[in-house]
């Protein structure tokens, strides 16, 4: 019997008809670049409120002038989500 479908030896049916790798090779960037070159999360700027006479330091969240990381390379791959296999060691 040949292989069918999902049976078939290091590869996976899930590109619509085309066969693709069960790796996952790059992803979406979480962090942000801000105007300086910083490299983060999150950026925050310090600010000073005064409230009946006393002055109060708030942070505030940088939304602007900041610009997102793009595409990461992964090193090594890592195994899709959807890849239904059971690893074990042996």
């Amino acid at each position: 019997m040949g292989a069918s479908g999902s049976k078939a030896r290091g590869r996976w049916p899930r590109g619509g008809g085309r066969v693709v790798p069960p790796f996952v090779f790059t992803r979406r960037g979480s962090m942000f670049n801000d105007e300086d070159g910083d490299l983060a999360h999150e950026f925050y700027e310090e600010t000073v409120v005064t409230k009946n006479g006393q002055k109060r330091a708030k942070l505030r969240r940088v939304h602007k002038n900041v610009i997102p990381q793009g595409t990461v390379k992964l090193d090594p791959p890592c195994i899709h989500v959807d890849f239904s296999v059971i690893l074990y060691e042996v």
